[in-house]
């Protein structure tokens, strides 16, 4: 059950340990988690010290040399919120610290209003049960319901810490694969911030298109691979690499400089006449990260999905991606 302690540690400090406040001493102890989260177990009962009740146990009593302390592993808050599924999705390489996730189209990536169950995080839990003590299933990052592709999933607390900073100073890389209406230029960057559309609660807007709700700064950049006539419509397949990971980022970027994604109805893509249920095309192909264990540089790719690849073959004819 995820509301039961994930197992109990018990720790005698050293004769040589400086004493100080209880929460700072377990947050050395207990590394892959972060010292609000022990906070919360101190205030919520699940630590004691020295055999006294767990709840005479304080954040801020002190403990020293040869103190014994003893923790229940707690799971994460708001995890337990969600149940265990048996999704489909692939699992294509895996560490101790993180899991690099192959997303199918069609699945979302975590629960919210109208998706509570069916997500990626349902089947993480499901496949990966220790996932349950890590926030938010150790998801990372997102990618949108109808876009396939890569992402990474850190299993322990620790390594969600990093892969966020890794996220905030812009040296996780990601490049996506995708088909848009129009004739692109050869490369080009488009900085114009992203928020919210003030007119409509679903979608995204750039500074370019209206003036968004709280906008923030957004930045990508693409390289076309090929350009081609399909269906009476000139088309583009483009290589798009993120700088920042706002909501919908490439799919509103590209509807701004008028080169919105096939399929991607709600930036007024287009679709084709040949190929019925057309999805937005939009893969995310290539994901490279600063591993938290070694800081070793590692990069990983993700196959282009059937429906994706058959609609590229149709048009551009057997495309190699090269990165």
């Amino acid at each position: 059950m995820l509301d039961e302690p994930l197992e109990t540690k018990k720790f005698i400090l050293e004769i040589g340990t400086k004493a100080d406040r209880l929460d700072k001493i377990l947050a050395k102890l207990l590394p892959d988690y972060s010292r609000s989260r022990v906070q919360d177990w101190i205030e919520c009962g699940h630590v004691s010290v020295n055999g006294k009740s767990p709840n005479e146990s304080k954040v801020r009593q002190i403990v020293g040399p040869l103190d014994e302390i003893e923790v229940c592993i707690q799971p994460d808050e708001h995890t337990k919120a969600f149940q265990p599924e048996q999704i489909d999705f692939q699992v294509l390489e895996e560490s101790q610290e993180w899991i690099v996730i192959g997303k199918p189209a069609g699945l979302v990536t975590h629960p919210g209003a109208g998706n509570w169950s069916g997500t990626l995080l349902n089947g993480l839990l499901f496949k990966f049960p220790e996932l349950s003590y890590v926030p938010r299933a150790g998801i990372v990052h997102r990618l949108d319901k109808d876009t396939s592709g890569i992402l990474v999933v850190a299993r322990t607390e620790a390594a969600q810490l990093d892969f966020v900073k890794q996220l905030q100073s812009r040296t996780m890389g990601r490049s996506y694969i995708a088909i848009v209406s129009g004739c692109t230029s050869d490369s080009g960057s488009i900085t114009d911030d992203i928020g919210r559309d003030p007119r409509n609660p679903i979608k995204m807007a750039s500074t370019k298109q209206s003036n968004p709700i709280a906008p923030k700064e957004a930045r990508t950049h693409f390289t076309t691979l090929s350009h081609a006539e399909f269906d009476g419509k000139n088309l583009s397949l483009l290589l798009c690499k993120l700088e920042t990971g706002r909501t919908h980022q490439i799919r509103v970027h590209l509807s701004s400089i008028n080169h919105p994604l096939l399929g991607d109805s709600l930036y007024g893509g287009p679709d084709l006449k040949n190929f019925s249920n057309l999805r937005q095309m939009l893969h995310a192909y290539k994901l490279e990260f600063n591993d938290p264990k070694d800081g070793n540089r590692l990069a990983f790719t993700c196959e282009i999905e059937k429906d994706m690849r058959e609609v590229m073959n149709n048009i551009f004819g057997e495309v190699e991606i090269k990165l």
